[in-house]
């Protein structure tokens, strides 16, 4: 990992002490400010940057990593420390994984994808977006989700709505499976295709009106909180790529479970988001076709 990400990770005891004399008053509305701001300027280098190349992979093949990636975090990670030096910063280049990050009890926890949908970036698909969840005391208080390609900033603060480009938003009006436009995706692992393959079979049983791939977890969430698809299944997604989502969905009148049926914490990685009518049946048809998770390996 990158020197700034390992800083914010390894916290020395003079660092912490440092921040803390540096500390800044933080509320929710202050945050959520800053949240918008800085992902209106990563959003602006992305645009610039489509197509950059790949620097590396990483899981696999399928997993890649461009020079944007990180430049991207570095800027939203340099933003964030100026303005609240004590906060803790979580991105998906970090190199250190949410339980790590809780460990160090943060009251505020930045997580962050720089450029969700890294593939659709590579190949020159307008279809990406800056992710950035803030969570105060383990609970998720801010989500920003900039799409600078529509220039579309979805916003929520806890309690307050949920909000595109500062008109309210709210999930969609579908009452039936019928009715729904669902849309997934799947890790770059082969211990997701088997679940994937199987819930794609059921919810096509089901019947579901249609189902979507549009390779951004940000913008699938964003869109189910917006009312244009209906709902949004994954085996495995990470902290930075559901933080700000599910906290727009809860906002805008919508549902978001892990696929065992238990509430969203942090901690979800197989999530269900939807409009909330839906819900249920789409629950019951992914779990009776025992799509709750990547596969055990063999």
């Amino acid at each position: 990992a990158r020197a700034t990400s390992q800083g914010t990770a390894r916290w020395t005891s003079g660092a912490k002490k440092a921040a803390a004399a540096q500390a800044v008053s933080s509320s929710d509305a202050d945050v959520l400010r800053l949240a918008e701001e800085i992902s209106r300027e990563a959003g602006e280098l992305i645009k610039r940057k489509l197509g950059a190349d790949i620097v590396k992979t990483k899981a696999n093949a399928r997993d890649l990593l461009t020079e944007v990636d990180t430049e991207v975090q570095d800027l939203l990670e340099t933003r964030v420390r100026e303005r609240f030096p004590d906060h803790y910063f979580l991105g998906e280049e970090s190199g250190i994984s949410l339980d790590e990050a809780l460990d160090h009890s943060p009251e505020w926890l930045w997580i962050v994808d720089p450029i969700d949908g890294t593939t659709n970036f590579v190949h020159g698909i307008p279809m990406c977006a800056v992710s950035v969840g803030v969570a105060h005391r383990e609970e998720l208080a801010v989500g920003v989700i900039h799409d600078p390609f529509r220039d579309e900033l979805f916003c929520a603060r806890r309690g307050h709505g949920c909000f595109r480009n500062g008109t309210a938003v709210h999930v969609g009006a579908e009452a039936t499976p019928m009715e729904a436009v669902v849309c997934t995706g799947y890790a770059p692992i082969a211990e997701a295709t088997e679940p994937f393959l199987r819930g794609i079979a059921a919810l096509a049983r089901l019947p579901v009106r249609t189902l979507r791939m549009l390779g951004s977890a940000a913008v699938m969430f964003a869109w189910v909180a917006d009312g244009r698809i209906t709902a949004y299944a994954e085996v495995d997604l990470n902290a930075w790529d559901i933080a700000a989502g599910a906290l727009l969905i809860q906002e805008a009148g919508g549902k978001i479970t892990d696929l065992d049926g238990t509430p969203y914490t942090l901690r979800t990685r197989a999530v269900l988001a939807s409009n909330g009518a839906t819900h249920d049946s789409l629950l019951t048809a992914l779990q009776d076709a025992k799509v709750e998770g990547l596969e055990s390996k063999k």
